[in-house]
C-alpha cells in the first residue's frame, strides 16, 4: 500500500475478477477433492473455500461500520469464526459455489452503497486492527489471491497478476513485517530495482541481518509462507526463517 493511490472502485472490480478465477478452478474440483489436504496446515480445501466465504461476511460487516459510523465486529468471536469454518468445510461442492457466489454478491453490494465520505472513516478488523475503509477491497483481494495458491490446485504466486503481486509484496514488506521484533532485519529488493527494510531494528552500524533479492513473485511467496524462497538470492547466507504472516 504505502505509496500506492487507494482506489477503491478499481479494488472492488479487482475482487470480482480474482473471484471469477477462483470459481473457475473451483469447478474443476468434485466432493473428494475438497476433502483433500489444502497448503494451510491442518485445513482441507474444504476448510479454505469456507473461510472466503465467511471472510466475505466479515468484510461486508466491516464496510457496514463504516456506513453506519457504529462499531459491527468483523467477527462475532475467534471462537465462533473457527466454528463457523469448520461447520461449513464438510458441505459438497455445488454448495461451497453456492455460498461463495452468495456471499462475495453481499461483498459487492456493501461496498456499492458507502458515500464517499464513509470510504474515508476508519474501522476495525480482526484483532482490533484498523485501517481505513477504503482499503478493505484490498484486503479482501489479497485473500481471495493468496487462498486460491493455497487449495493447491496449480495456482502459484507467480500465476497470480503482476499489478497484485507487486502491491502485495509492498504491502507485505512496507507495512506487515516493519517493525516485528519476531522478523529479522530484512532488505528486499526485486529484480527490477525496488527495496524495502523490513522486520525488526537492524544491527547499530545500520545493518540489516539478510539481503534477499530476486523476482516479486517469488519474493512474495517466500515472505507469505506461500514458498521455499527458491531462486531467492540470499547473497552469500542462507534465507532466515519467517514467522507467519499472522
Amino acid at each position: 500500500m504505502n505509496d500506492h493511490v487507494i482506489d477503491h472502485v478499481q479494488d472492488t472490480a479487482a475482487v470480482q475478477e480474482a473471484t471469477g478465477r477462483l470459481l473457475a478452478t473451483v469447478r474443476k474440483l468434485d466432493d473428494a477433492a475438497l476433502r483433500e489436504p489444502s497448503r494451510l496446515p491442518g485445513w482441507s480445501r474444504g476448510h479454505v473455500l469456507a473461510h472466503l466465504a465467511r471472510n466475505a461476511d466479515a468484510m461486508v460487516n466491516v464496510l457496514t461500520s463504516a456506513r453506519t459510523g457504529t462499531h459491527i465486529p468483523m467477527y462475532a468471536s475467534a471462537e465462533i469464526r473457527a466454528a463457523d469454518i469448520e461447520r461449513d468445510a464438510q458441505r459438497p461442492l455445488a454448495a461451497h459455489i453456492e455460498d461463495l457466489l452468495a456471499s462475495a454478491d453481499r461483498f459487492n453490494t456493501a461496498a456499492a452503497a458507502l458515500h464517499p465520505e464513509a470510504w474515508q472513516r476508519t474501522v476495525e478488523l480482526r484483532g482490533g486492527v484498523t485501517d481505513l475503509a477504503e482499503r478493505v477491497p484490498f484486503r479482501r483481494l489479497i485473500e481471495v489471491e493468496l487462498h486460491h495458491v493455497d487449495l493447491g490446485t496449480g495456482c502459484e504466486v507467480e500465476d497470480l497478476p503482476d499489478s497484485f503481486v507487486a502491491r502485495d509484496l509492498e504491502y507485505v514488506a512496507g507495512e506487515r513485517f516493519a517493525g516485528r521484533p519476531d522478523v529479522p532485519a530484512l532488505e528486499i529488493r526485486t529484480d527490477d530495482g525496488r527495496a524495502w527494510r523490513t522486520g525488526r531494528a537492524g544491527r547499530a552500524d545500520g545493518g540489516v541481518e539478510a539481503v534477499v533479492s530476486g523476482p516479486a513473485a517469488a519474493l512474495l511467496g517466500w515472505l507469505t509462507g506461500r514458498s521455499d524462497g527458491a531462486g531467492l538470492d540470499a547473497h552469500g547466507s542462507a534465507l532466515p526463517d519467517l514467522p507467519p504472516l499472522g
